[in-house]
């Protein structure tokens, strides 16, 4: 391990890597595509916006602590190791909080290209705190992902009165806090004594869920679901999107670059906007279609960002 400023530790065998991990890759895009499909689930549900956060982490976290306990895998770890582990989970629960309350002034459309500014933020870390390279094909990629996603969004320009600078307030401190978590999630799978995968998200969801369903009792709310329908929807949600989706972004990102991983995961939204077309029939124009095919290309682009040490591996290269 090397040890880094800001009391981080970053593995060897990455630092010294002469191409990008297939696995790690491969694992962080199929991540993302799976959680892609949240907000076809949120949408068809009848519950609220917390209420819906909390099953999601509290159903996840379930299935993954049951895989984590047949697999018998230990949950003993360093002090250090559950410090940064609940650490993520707080910044989660943060991020949730914020996400909605800036949907709820602003939109969703805007709440989400608000939030996606966590890649500049997760990039500048990886530089500060882990000594990474940022390639100049990576600096270009990044804005061009964001620009892309704001006309996939369909995002227009408005003025900074009533909601709407509150909104955005909320949608900064959302990247804000979703830079923090995926670095400490990537922190905790790193680190001397780490907990195995499974049992690290389970502990994750499960703390995030515990923080959020007491701000919803705190606000006076219930866990009331409507109907048997709703339910099961709920149950796919949480084992499907945070626990297969989050497992494999919890194993895949530590073998990333910190930039190079956030700018994968700008996959999320982009295929959730394709998911809305499929299944809501969302509205598509010119300006929807140039901005799908920006976001895709600028993470093209961030794969092959140049340089010998961002090839990907070949077949019995990758760790």
């Amino acid at each position: 391990m090397l040890d880094v400023p800001g009391g981080f530790t970053y593995p060897a065998t990455m630092e010294d890597s002469t191409c990008l991990s297939r696995g790690g890759l491969l694992r962080v895009f199929a991540g993302a595509v799976i959680i892609s499909f949240s907000p076809v689930f949120v949408k068809m549900v009848d519950v609220g916006p917390s209420q819906t956060a909390f099953y999601r982490l509290f159903f996840g976290g379930v299935a993954l602590l049951a895989v984590a306990l047949w697999r018998g895998q230990r949950f003993a770890a360093p002090k250090g190791v559950y410090a940064v582990t609940l650490g993520a989970a707080l910044f989660f629960g943060l991020d949730l909080e914020c996400w909605h309350r800036s949907i709820l002034l602003v939109g969703p459309g805007l709440a989400t290209i608000l939030g996606n500014f966590q890649v500049f933020l997760v990039a500048l870390a990886g530089a500060l705190l882990l000594r990474e390279r940022i390639p100049v094909r990576l600096l270009v990629a990044m804005p061009l992902a964001v620009a892309g996603l704001w006309l996939l969004l369909g995002v227009t320009p408005d003025s900074l009165s009533g909601d709407m600078l509150p909104g955005v307030g909320y949608g900064f401190a959302t990247a804000f806090w979703y830079a923090l978590y995926i670095l400490l999630l990537r922190r905790s799978q790193g680190m001397a004594g780490q907990l195995p995968a499974e049992a690290n998200m389970a502990l994750v969801s499960l703390a995030c869920a515990a923080l959020i369903g007491l701000g919803v009792l705190g606000r006076g709310g219930d866990f009331s679901i409507p109907d048997a329908g709703s339910l099961a929807v709920l149950l796919v949600y949480g084992v499907f999107c945070q626990g297969l989706g989050w497992l494999l972004l919890s194993s895949g990102l530590p073998r990333l670059p910190a930039s190079l991983g956030g700018l994968v995961m700008l996959a999320q939204p982009a295929l959730a906007f394709v998911w809305d077309i499929v299944f809501f029939d969302r509205p598509t124009g010119p300006l929807g279609l140039v901005g799908a095919s920006l976001a895709l290309f600028a993470i093209w682009l961030g794969l092959s960002s140049g340089g010998r040490r961002e090839r990907v591996c070949r077949a019995g290269e990758d760790d």
